[in-house]
């Protein structure tokens, strides 16, 4: 298993309840692949340095988390479909 993190920005109209949903949706597809979760950092609500499909704030989060590859191409797709997040990066650590 090959350490990673992911920043991703969850919109920030999202209301509170559904957005810790998101957050530990987030780690259960990690979990799920066999994969650990070490940390999670809540940013909180930030401004965009530009407007991003008529939104100009999100609220971000940074999960650092251990997996193989197939479990981050599966977080991969699922993040792409899911209409809550506004934008997300997966980053191998191990490549620096």
């Amino acid at each position: 298993m090959r350490k990673y993190e992911i920043l991703y920005i969850i919109n920030a109209s999202v209301e509170e309840a559904a957005r810790q949903e998101v957050i530990e949706n987030m780690k259960n597809i990690v979990t799920a692949g066999n994969g650990v979760v070490s940390e999670v950092t809540e940013w909180g609500v930030r401004e965009f340095a530009y407007e991003i499909n008529h939104m100009t704030k999100g609220y971000y989060v940074l999960m650092n988390f251990e997996a193989d590859q197939d479990t981050v191409k599966e977080l991969d797709r699922l993040n792409r479909i899911n209409a809550n997040l506004v934008r997300f990066l997966i980053v191998n650590l191990e490549d620096k």
